[in-house]
């Protein structure tokens, strides 16, 4: 089974790189689909404070599965917070990784700077990735293309 065929029903779920997986708020079944399908690492970026239907970090725990929180903010976003998911990335690859948030809106901006810094995409791919990921917001598109374009080594 397909990554993203393992991600069915989770909102705007996307692969954009053959080890990556990211969409919006999933249930503790699509979750173990997931881990099923071979994602170990789970990247979440929602703030700790934000409601969550389950228990991820336990369930993800259960599964024997790496979880990271790297809050991505409205009104926060900074080099820090884009570099503590970048790192998560980073370390996840090329091991099957879902990266989400609760609608896969924030997931953009990490992906953008992700996918065009280290998989060297030009910018209007990346941005068309992140979209077709659920990426909605002209802020967090912004954060992702300043980042980049301060960070790619040309």
């Amino acid at each position: 089974m397909t990554l993203l065929a393992a991600a069915d029903g989770v909102v705007n779920a996307s692969s954009p790189l053959p080890w990556l997986v990211v969409g919006g708020q999933l249930s503790a079944p699509q979750l173990t689909a997931l881990h099923a399908a071979g994602v170990r690492t789970v990247i979440d970026l929602r703030d700790a404070m934000e409601p969550r239907p389950f228990d991820e970090p336990g369930t993800a725990a259960t599964l024997g599965m790496h979880y990271v929180n790297a809050p991505v903010v409205s009104g926060a976003l900074t080099d820090q917070a884009m570099e503590r998911v970048l790192t998560a990335l980073r370390a996840a690859r090329p091991t099957p990784t879902l990266l989400h948030c609760s609608s896969a809106n924030r997931t953009g901006g990490p992906l953008i700077a992700y996918l065009m810094i280290d998989e060297g995409m030009d910018q209007a791919s990346a941005v068309d990735a992140a979209m077709r990921g659920g990426l909605r917001s002209v802020e967090i598109l912004e954060w992702g293309t300043e980042y980049a374009g301060k960070h790619r080594k040309n």
